[in-house]
């Protein structure tokens, strides 16, 4: 028996990294997982490599009606979805006075505009069946996580469209917190710190992602690299699978009364941060 038996999940960029550890330790507990990625061939590997039932929906999720598709696929294939964790996004740095509109609108669209679809297009199935659901006195939770990040929270130098953004899904958090709480609908964030993704490894040629024909460098410079154990009081980056453990816990049953709170999952970080 697992402690998600029965439900089904979409998580986003689930193809790799934290997403796919999310994906992986979901399927080990029971539930039914839609794996998303911009890469089909990406995506369909992992679905295949991950063992228990899958589906697989691949494309960008930044196009006009690929979330409400995407939801429409869970919904297909699984017969419902009782879980959503808006996962995908990348990087794309630089100083705020050489940053163009083109850089800067596309964190938000992937961090929060992304994440703001998703919730609008998986609401119709849960606020009907909520209803329901309370006319015959039942209480049947449901669980939506966003994926933010220490930039989004303090802010972080070279980061200003992702850290707007990052920060700009707290509040889409909070709101739907607020007028979901009553359909049972846990809505929650997790706050990363530094865990050991393609986003965090070094800052080389070959780290790189193709959005719309463009190429975008990820990682961080190997000198910020060699500063993780002064500044993680844990000594060290987390790992996907340690980042996967914060937003499991937010879909199991344990959090039915965690609600509108960010979780930040930083080995300290910051000493421990403050929101």
């Amino acid at each position: 028996m697992g402690l998600l038996d029965g439900k089904a999940a979409i998580v986003t960029g689930s193809a790799r990294g934290i997403g796919r550890a999310t994906a992986e330790l979901f399927a080990g507990e029971g539930a039914k997982v839609l794996i998303n990625d911009l890469d089909a061939d990406v995506a369909e590997q992992a679905a295949g490599e991950i063992s228990g039932e899958t589906a697989v929906h691949a494309g960008d999720l930044t196009k006009t009606g690929a979330a409400d598709e995407l939801v429409a696929a869970a919904v297909d294939a699984f017969g419902g979805v009782d879980i959503v964790v808006n996962n995908a996004g990348y990087t794309w740095d630089g100083v705020a006075h050489k940053m163009t509109d083109e850089q800067f609108q596309a964190m938000l669209d992937i961090h929060t505009v992304v994440p703001f679809r998703m919730a609008r297009a998986v609401a119709p199935h849960w606020r009907g069946a909520a209803k329901q659901e309370r006319e015959e006195g039942k209480e049947v939770f449901r669980k939506l996580i966003n994926v933010s990040s220490t930039s989004g929270m303090m802010g972080n130098a070279g980061q200003v469209n992702y850290s707007a953004a990052k920060m700009g899904v707290v509040g889409v958090t909070k709101t739907l917190a607020k007028e979901w709480g009553q359909f049972k609908i846990n809505v929650n964030a997790v706050a990363f710190g530094w865990i050991e993704t393609r986003l965090t490894a070094a800052k080389e040629s070959s780290n790189t992602m193709e959005i719309d024909g463009q190429t975008v460098q990820l990682g961080i410079p190997e000198q910020m690299r060699t500063m993780a154990p002064m500044l993680i009081p844990i000594g060290r980056p987390g790992t996907p699978e340690e980042a996967a453990g914060g937003v499991f816990f937010l879909c199991s049953p344990w959090s039915n009364f965690v609600h509108g709170q960010v979780l930040n999952i930083t080995g300290g970080q910051f000493t421990g941060m403050t929101t």
